[in-house]
Order: structure tokens, then sequence, then C-alpha cells
């Protein structure tokens, strides 16, 4: 049967494929903690977030 791919080469390509998006998500992740921790946060953001935050802790 031609086209077929054995399932020893199918788990080899999926151990790829699992390697690169972890390399992939591993890079997204320390650019965004990178980014985060290095922005300075507006007053106004500050104000947004505790009015949010004193929003989630009132009872409903």
């Amino acid at each position: 049967m031609a086209g077929q791919i054995s399932e020893t080469d199918q788990i080899k390509q999926f151990k790829e494929f699992l390697g690169t998006y972890n390399k992939i998500t591993e890079s997204c992740f320390m650019d965004c903690i990178r980014d985060f921790t290095t922005r300075e946060v507006k007053p106004e953001e500050n104000e947004a977030l505790a009015a949010k935050a004193g929003l989630l802790s009132q009872p409903r």
C-alpha cells in the first residue's frame, strides 16, 4: 500500500512535532514574561485592575 507511513515513522514525526511545539511555546512564554516584567504599568491601568478585582470579590 503506497503512501502509508509506518507506525515507527509516525511516532518519530509526532515526537519531532512535540519538540518543535515545545520550543515555540517556551519561546513565546519567555517573551511574554520578559515583556511583563519590564513593562511599566500606567496609573489608569492600576485603577482599572483594582476596580475589576473589587467586582470579583463582591458577592452575587
